[in-house]
């Protein structure tokens, strides 16, 4: 395989373009690269973390300050993710001049369970992340995403939540931050067919029937009333999330 068949850099189609633009709003409302050296990128070889990395290589000294970008892949069995060999995303960063770094799950197919699974893996992110000094750790969430998140807290918590482009994690130590907030899931599969790395797919069986795959299911009826529903849903919890985050 020609692995750089496999990479989007600049220069942009259309596409690229609208995807960069929206990457680099997210960067500037949200302060996202602020006091950020290196940032570490959660990679977990499926079509949202890979179009972060390409996009935030793109991005990283051009009309923001340089920062290094550091991946971390969480491997094993049943990670949630997508069934990659370690040797692709090796190539991916070797070819961006990006350093990988692998940590291992130990889950097994009996104690599966996408909260506890969830917890896991971020504590394996977090550690990696600040033994590798980075200051703040990037999750390909994209607004469809964030929609889903805050229908499942309204409706099973009572919660007008869905999720912050930047939470301060005090107890680790380290910054989430989500750089594809405005982009949606559409636009980031079209953007992998265009550059190769959109037949990728989750291998948790778990996750094929999980509330969020429901809740997404649930959107798509909604849609059919209401055809904006998605990302009018996704903007008010950005921007009461903001509000929140002032009061």
């Amino acid at each position: 395989m020609n692995i750089s068949n496999n990479i989007a850099i600049p220069p942009w189609t259309g596409l690229g373009k609208r995807l960069e633009s929206a990457t680099r709003k997210a960067l500037f409302d949200f302060g996202i690269v602020e006091g950020v050296t290196n940032l570490a990128i959660a990679l977990s070889g499926g079509k949202d973390s890979l179009a972060m990395l390409f996009l935030l290589k793109a991005i990283s000294g051009k009309g923001f300050p340089p920062f290094k970008l550091t991946a971390i892949n969480v491997n094993g069995e049943f990670t949630c993710g997508a069934a990659v060999g370690g040797g692709y995303l090796e190539e991916v960063c070797k070819a961006l001049d990006v350093p990988l770094i692998v940590c291992s799950s130990n889950k097994q197919l009996e104690d599966l369970e996408c909260y506890s699974c969830s917890r896991e893996r971020r504590t394996l992110l977090f550690k990696a992340a600040k033994e590798a000094g980075c200051e703040a750790i990037a999750f390909g969430h994209h607004r469809d995403d964030n929609a889903q998140t805050l229908l499942m807290n309204l409706f099973h918590k009572g919660e007008f939540a869905g999720l912050l482009p930047k939470l301060v994690m005090r107890d680790f130590g380290i910054t989430i931050v989500r750089p594809l907030i405005y982009i949606s899931e559409a636009e980031i599969i079209e953007f992998a067919k265009m550059y190769g790395f959109a037949r990728i797919t989750c291998r948790c069986p778990v996750g094929q029937n999980s509330m969020r795959k429901k809740t997404d299911a649930l959107l798509n009826e909604i849609e059919t009333l209401f055809p904006n529903a998605r990302s009018n849903i996704a903007s008010s919890g950005l921007i009461y999330g903001s509000k929140k985050a002032i009061w």
